[in-house]
């Protein structure tokens, strides 16, 4: 059988395709991933063994330079992301057997539309909840579309969501489905979603309450990391106390330095250690005092089972890799999914949700203050016992048992 994963967007969009590419490929699938050109993309796959297609714009420059929130410039990325995907994709997938696809609308409609010109079987693949419609919550505003205030019906929200949908992406795909010989579709977002979207959420951090959409959660997916943490990063962890781990990840951040010295002065106040993680903001060590050490691109598998708490933005994937962990959280949203991630961290008891995007020393040390208090180890501990570690396993054997 041959795969074909596609993917667009950060890393939070790209690692866990990989985990699934990689089982996959265990199982004995031939499996390829459409993926941004960015180079720490393509080292993670060619880590992971998984030929790389390279689609698309690369995905950094454009995250850390376009306006959260912002419509700018929108209308030519739709049009460059539906090139792509009716393009290079299309190409790759030819003679696969099923297609999985993730990331935005644009990219998952149109994979849909290579899938059906094709013949070939579509799973569109979620890594949250908030981007599917339910009746249990009000969809993400789309960019330079913002929720109607006052408007608390989440039914009419997502009708609305699904008219924005069709006037932002509808014209442009359905003049390429026109030029592939596929008729128009009047629904952009729910044919992209189709009947049985997968959901790649642990059901304990990220419980799904059922709708008429026929959502299927798998479990979230990891790809194995069996990679050594570098020396210097093992001898300053063994040098001391568990330190305390603050990392925004592909975030872009204004005020880099102001929350690097928030983060790393919190951090102090408790009497702990730092480690800084870089990340797409560039955060920075705010002096050279030997009790903070900074890292970029590291194993956070190994690494957050080693430290005593981990702040971070409330991705996904950082959310639940700190959960597996049994390590409490400092969730600090910044937008997109991450209110709710946070708010789950807090509503189990595992760690903090941070009010606001914009920490201050004051505000994050109270919030490791309660972070570090010993029952919410405990609690972080207990439910990482409950935590799934097959979600991978369980799409993949999916797929393969619905394509055979």
């Amino acid at each position: 059988m041959r795969v074909l994963v596609s993917t667009y967007g950060a890393r939070g969009s790209v690692e866990p395709m990989v985990g699934l590419a990689v089982r996959l490929r265990e199982l004995g699938a031939e499996v390829r991933v459409c993926a941004p050109p960015d180079e720490e993309f393509a080292q993670l796959l060619a880590g992971a063994g998984v030929p790389l297609v390279p689609v698309g714009a690369p995905v950094r420059p454009l995250v850390t330079t376009v306006v959260p929130g912002s419509a700018a410039g929108l209308a030519q990325r739709t049009a460059d992301l539906m090139a792509a995907q009716f393009g290079p994709v299309a190409a790759a997938a030819e003679g696969c057997d099923a297609l999985v696809a993730t990331g935005p609308l644009p990219v998952t409609a149109s994979g849909r539309s290579v899938a059906e010109k094709l013949g070939i079987r579509y799973v569109h693949a979620s890594h949250t909840p908030v981007s599917l419609p339910s009746p249990h919550q009000p969809p993400p505003a789309r960019r330079g579309r913002p929720l109607p205030p006052g408007v608390s019906d989440n039914l009419e929200l997502w009708d609305l969501d699904a008219r924005n949908a069709n006037e932002m992406f509808g014209e442009v795909l359905n003049a390429h489905r026109a030029a592939n010989g596929l008729p128009a579709v009047d629904n952009v977002r729910d044919y992209a979603f189709s009947g049985s979207p997968w959901l790649a959420t642990d059901p304990v951090l990220s419980p799904w309450r059922p709708t008429d959409l026929g959502v299927v959660q798998t479990g979230a997916w990891f790809r194995p990391d069996e990679r050594p943490l570098p020396d210097e990063l093992v001898a300053f962890l063994d040098a001391g106390a568990p330190p305390v781990y603050a990392g925004f990840g592909s975030m872009p951040m204004s005020a880099a330095k102001d929350v690097a010295r928030a983060a790393v002065e919190a951090i102090r106040a408790q009497g702990r250690r730092a480690i800084v993680s870089r990340g797409w903001a560039g955060l920075e060590l705010i002096d050279d005092q030997d009790d903070c050490f900074s890292v970029g691109e590291v194993n956070h598998q190994a690494l957050f089972a080693r430290v005593a708490a981990v702040v971070h933005h409330g991705s996904a994937g950082t959310t639940t890799t700190a959960a597996r962990a049994g390590v409490p959280q400092v969730v600090v949203p910044q937008g997109a999914d991450q209110p709710y991630w946070a708010e789950r961290v807090a509503d189990l008891g595992i760690g903090v949700a941070h009010d606001g995007p914009a920490p201050t020393a004051g505000s994050l040390s109270a919030a490791l203050g309660t972070a570090l208090a010993p029952e919410t180890r405990v609690r972080a501990q207990a439910v990482a016992g409950t935590v799934r570690t097959d979600g991978a396993t369980v799409a993949a054997k999916l797929l393969l048992d619905a394509v055979s």
